[in-house]
């Protein structure tokens, strides 16, 4: 019988060490530019018509601070070095039930005004992390809700100018997680000099935005939907089974909403073909859906899924693969817009990335920090003597970066 690495290798896996990187980080460029010139593109490359982060300093500026993007609603007031005070959960309007406009604004009028004497900048920030359509004026027009909101009177909408109607006017800066954990690799530089800023969110889902240096501005690239690279037969089922079949394959790869469904893929198929002692076998063939979590403690020996001991080993090998490869992955990504950036030349200077999402510092069977960075010394300093800095974790980067978007364009 075939060894664990040879049976994913026959169903289409590129392990992690047999991963084209130069390859695949010239198939992201080649996207990239393609989105940028309105060229076909599995890439979006939407300008988020925000200048790139300068040597500016609006050190004693405060804002106030929306951030929307799940089932929760947090109001804040943030500095410029990311001070925050005032700040309060909600949940979202539309999650227990479905609301009207009228409704659903109040809840944020109530939380700007609510804010306000604590500021002492006037436009408003806000990150909103539903699918949108961004405007020159930083406004987002919201093309569909996701995590189950039920608020249909929005859909179409600008949803910054609808809450100034209610506020009797005003400013806004509406931006999304990615430019806005971006944004905050600048509110928390402190006195380091970096050439250019990257933000990339790898949890649940996983994008990545940069600063265009030929444009000046911050591009939301998207990154998820990368579509130009090695499919096996578990990532294609994951795919027909998902919501959006052909699109994501990236996110479908690398992301926290589905390591755990793939793993749980490729150990059916191993049941199925005899890799494991009948009473594992059905084990396995009677689990649940499992999620990424379940799988990484599994990985990491902290859970055994019920399997007997005899499988257990045989078991972790044919999933462990999954978490490296997302690991390697989430790399070749970084490397390709660092390089992108067209900045990092001088290594005291170098391009910024700031990341957000659980799957990057929660996975405990892959470490996805310790990994990704080796991958980038090889592939950005040793290789193209391009220099990078991974900044320390920014708490709340949402709500800090929304803050710098709105001093910023003050």
């Amino acid at each position: 019988m075939k060894t664990p690495e040879e049976f994913l290798e026959e169903n289409g896996w590129t392990s992690a060490a047999k991963i084209d990187r130069s390859r695949l980080i010239a198939h992201f460029i080649a996207e990239m530019d393609a989105g940028l010139a309105g060229r076909e593109s599995s890439l979006a490359m939407i300008n988020s018509h925000l200048a790139a982060p300068g040597r500016e300093n609006y050190a004693g500026k405060k804002a106030v601070v929306l951030d929307a993007g799940g089932t929760n609603l947090r109001g804040a007031v943030v500095s410029w070095d990311g001070a925050i005070e005032a700040r309060r959960n909600q949940s979202m309007p539309g999650v227990a039930r479905e609301v009207s406009a009228e409704e659903f604004y109040k809840v944020f009028a109530g939380e700007v005004e609510r804010l306000k004497p604590l500021a002492n900048t006037g436009k408003i920030g806000w990150c909103f992390s539903y699918p949108a359509k961004v405007t020159e004026n930083l406004d987002a027009q919201l093309i569909a809700w996701t995590k189950n909101i039920k608020a249909p009177e929005i859909v179409g909408q600008h949803v910054g100018a609808e809450l100034l109607k209610r506020l009797g006017g005003g400013a806004i800066a509406v931006v999304n997680d990615t430019v806005a954990t971006l944004l905050a690799a600048k509110a928390t530089a402190g006195e380091k000099e970096y050439s250019s800023f990257i933000g990339f969110i790898l949890g649940t889902g996983s994008n990545t935005a940069y600063v265009d240096q030929d444009l000046g501005v911050i591009i939301n690239a998207e990154a998820g939907a990368f579509d130009k690279l090695p499919q096996s037969k578990f990532d294609e089922i994951l795919d027909a089974r998902s919501g959006n079949p052909g699109r994501q394959r990236l996110e479908k790869m690398i992301a926290g909403a589905y390591l755990g469904p793939i793993g749980h893929e490729i150990l059916k198929a191993a049941a199925k073909a005899g890799y494991f002692s009948r009473r594992g076998g059905s084990v396995i063939t009677g689990l649940g859906n499992i999620s990424t979590k379940e799988l990484d403690d599994f990985c990491d020996g902290v859970a055994d899924l019920n399997l007997p001991a005899d499988d257990l080993r045989l078991a972790r090998r044919f999933v462990l693969p999954v978490f490296e490869r997302a690991a390697t992955l989430a790399a070749v990504e970084l490397a390709a817009f660092v390089i992108k950036s067209g900045e990092g030349v001088q290594a005291d200077e170098p391009v910024a990335i700031c990341i957000d999402g659980s799957t990057y510092y929660k996975t405990r069977s892959v470490d996805f920090a310790a990994t990704i960075k080796h991958e980038l010394d090889d592939m950005l300093v040793r290789r193209r003597n391009v220099h990078y800095e991974i900044v320390a974790k920014v708490e709340d980067a949402p709500l800090i970066g929304a803050a710098v978007a709105a001093i910023m364009g003050n």
